[in-house]
């Protein structure tokens, strides 16, 4: 076969690239949830037939999901060909969730579908998407104080939801009969089974364009160039091992904070990443299963060298170390609602405290890392019907080298953005009565942090039932050679006239609240970047004219005189 001239070659890489973004726009247009059609917290991809590993990924689509979805599916095809899961044929599109088979948490459900040529199948396509509801202890799915999977919802193997194009009645009502809200389920289902049929259709395309033999050519060579690229980037950093811990507040059970230890070593053009000695499994559900563990090492490499092309080939040089009897390594039946909206981004912020040291000029301070989970469930009077709202919120990004951070941005793990204010006031009873910038989040640095975000929701009609289950509370995001860290997440329930703080500061469920009750939260600003006294006094002066920190704020954080 004639080697690839780069001119094919790049257009079958914008070309695979397109087909995967298309999947991710059809998959939040036609969603029900707002949490996906507004957030956007999904992601769709190709995977390999062979393996199930990663081909293409929706530039759109959550990069926390970039691993997990490629062991998922590896997972299914293993399934497959051992017995344990029924053969697919086309029109097949299974569903799956359990965090133990390659998943995170339940409330993120996969979808997986066979593309067929020539009646053998080609790739897999693959996508995810956050269900605002998937049964459990308490509306949403966030329970955070579970001990035991089977809390925290439905947990589903993999099944075929579609037989040969037809939606399988008894799987739905299964589905349907452990949920609540189930009847705005259908949406959600319909959306995400025609983003993959899209993607069938438009890989089809490329496909009878310029035929298979070429496209999976075109494939082991982007594969082999992404490994190639990533083995290049590590070249650069001094050998040798740099070590960083980091802290998540607490498990929801037990009161106190769970440990990440990490040793990254760099030898040559690879990276070892050790998690030796962190904390063993936790009793509550902060405990992260490998997949998501590995994909968060994945993301965070991937904020540090993000021209690196995303497929399996950029992961070859990255080797994780299984950090078995730890609570990184999560099995049957340990809780892990928190493990990929919480857990994975304290992981990706131990990685940026370890490569900073390495990359000072390229990695950041740490961002807030939190996806600011507050889910809100009950019944609304005025509608007659039950509803389940999800929250998600953004925080401040670490300063770096360069500049200082980005304020509110998306959470470190994807690139999900917080729903309207006037999306949510619509679907929901509630209304918003703040929602700003928190001012003086931000740590001090040479580059400080980027701001969080402080909103505050007031329940309007009806009785409801609140769960939190966020991080950063106890301790805020690290601040790098020198710099101070962000402040910390901040919850208050407002009940009666009385505030009420979580014990455990970022967690707490099912606290009743009815019309008139309020939430306010804080999210935690991004750690500073450098010695805070090397900030230049003309930025500092700036900051507080605009109200982003007050005079005697600036004066304790920065030094000097300011107002």
């Amino acid at each position: 076969m004639a080697k690839l001239d780069t001119i094919t070659l790049s257009v079958l890489q914008a070309a695979l690239q397109q087909v995967c973004d298309e999947m991710d726009l059809t998959f939040s247009r036609a969603a029900f949830s707002p949490v996906i059609a507004e957030a956007n917290d999904r992601s769709d991809g190709i995977y390999s037939a062979v393996d199930g590993s990663l081909i293409a990924q929706g530039s759109q689509g959550l990069p926390v999901f970039v691993g997990v979805m490629q062991y998922s599916t590896k997972t299914v095809i293993e399934m497959i060909a051992d017995g344990r899961c029924l053969a697919p044929e086309p029109g097949d599109i299974y569903i799956v969730n359990d965090p133990y088979l390659g998943g995170t948490h339940l409330m993120d459900v996969r979808f997986v579908m066979p593309v067929y040529r020539g009646g053998k199948i080609f790739c897999w396509l693959s996508n995810t998407g956050h269900w605002p509801d998937i049964g459990g202890s308490v509306p949403g799915g966030f329970s955070a104080s579970a001990t035991a999977v089977e809390q925290e919802g439905l947990r589903l193997p993999p099944v075929k939801l579609f037989k040969k194009g037809a939606l399988d009645p008894e799987i739905y009502a299964i589905i349907c009969s452990n949920i609540r809200v189930a009847d705005q389920r259908i949406g959600d289902i319909r959306a995400q089974a025609a983003a993959l049929l899209i993607g069938q259709d438009r890989l089809n395309e490329i496909l009878d364009r310029y035929g298979d033999e070429t496209v999976v050519e075109a494939i082991a060579e982007l594969r082999r160039r992404a490994a190639d690229q990533m083995r290049a980037s590590i070249a650069v950093i001094p050998d040798g091992v740099y070590r960083s811990q980091a802290f998540v507040d607490s498990d929801g059970v037990v009161n106190e904070p769970l440990t990440i230890n990490l040793a990254v070593e760099k030898k040559g053009d690879t990276l070892t990443f050790d998690f030796a000695g962190s904390s063993k499994p936790c009793a509550g559900p902060m405990n992260s299963v490998l997949a998501t563990t590995l994909s968060s090492v994945y993301l965070a490499m991937r904020h540090i060298f993000p021209e690196v092309p995303i497929s399996a080939g950029a992961f070859q040089p990255l080797n994780v170390k299984r950090p078995e009897g730890t609570f990184l390594d999560a099995k049957y039946p340990r809780p892990v609602s928190g493990c990929a909206a919480e857990v994975s981004q304290r992981i990706a912020e131990a990685v940026f405290a370890a490569m900073v040291q390495a990359l000072p000029e390229k990695v950041t301070a740490a961002p807030a890392g939190s996806s600011g989970n507050f889910a809100l469930g009950g019944n609304d009077p005025a509608r007659g019907r039950d509803y389940v709202m999800y929250q998600i919120s953004g925080g401040g990004y670490g300063g770096n080298a360069g500049h200082d951070g980005l304020s509110n941005g998306c959470s470190t793990i994807g690139i999900s953005k917080s729903p309207p204010v006037e999306i949510m006031e619509q679907a929901f009873p509630v209304l918003y009565r703040h929602y700003a910038l928190r001012e003086g989040s931000g740590g001090a640095g040479k580059h400080r942090g980027g701001f969080g975000l402080a909103y505050e929701v007031e329940i309007l009609r009806g009785e409801a039932r609140a769960s939190f289950v966020m991080d950063h509370g106890r301790f805020g995001p690290q601040g790098a050679l020198g710099g101070r860290d962000g402040a910390p997440n901040s919850v208050t329930v407002f009940r009666g006239g009385e505030a009420h703080v979580p014990p455990h500061l970022s967690k707490e469920q099912d606290i009743a609240l009815k019309a008139g009750d309020r939430v306010r939260v804080g999210t935690p600003g991004g750690g500073g970047y450098g010695d805070p006294r090397e900030r230049d006094p003309k930025l500092v002066a700036e900051d507080v004219r605009l109200g982003y920190y007050t005079a005697e704020q600036a004066r304790e954080m920065f030094g000097g005189s300011f107002g």
